[in-house]
């Protein structure tokens, strides 16, 4: 059983950065490979970066790519993205999810640990 902790969310304005992070309890950290996702309501959980156990592989969603960064510091048992050139449409409900697969999937059903969730808001 992993547990998953995010914060880091808030108010933003077009152009800030924000970095959250999701820090996790329960088991060996690194042994899971870790997911980033977001969400507005109405619509689907999107995929938006992945990062194996140990960090050697990242992935990003197409909308966030040359914008955001995922990272992990296993020792601290914590995950983060770190976001920068922020737009309106990146306003959303972030969640981070660990499951124990080899590389991270963009599905969101390939996850099974997640956290509760920080709403980032960016104004334009």
């Amino acid at each position: 059983q992993v547990q998953l902790v995010e914060s880091g969310g808030g108010l933003a304005q077009a152009g800030d950065s924000l970095r959250l992070s999701c820090t996790a309890s329960g088991r060996t950290f690194s042994d899971y490979v870790m997911g980033w996702f977001r969400q507005i309501p109405g619509k689907e959980r999107e995929f938006v970066a992945g990062i194996t156990g140990r960090g050697g592989t990242t992935y990003y969603g197409d909308s966030v790519k040359g914008r955001f960064t995922i990272s992990r510091d296993n020792a601290k048992n914590t995950g983060y993205l770190q976001m920068n050139s922020l737009k309106p449409e990146d306003t959303a409900i972030y969640y981070c999810a660990a499951d124990g697969r080899t590389y991270p999937s963009r599905s969101f059903q390939a996850y099974r640990y997640w956290g509760q969730g920080t709403q980032v808001t960016v104004s334009s």
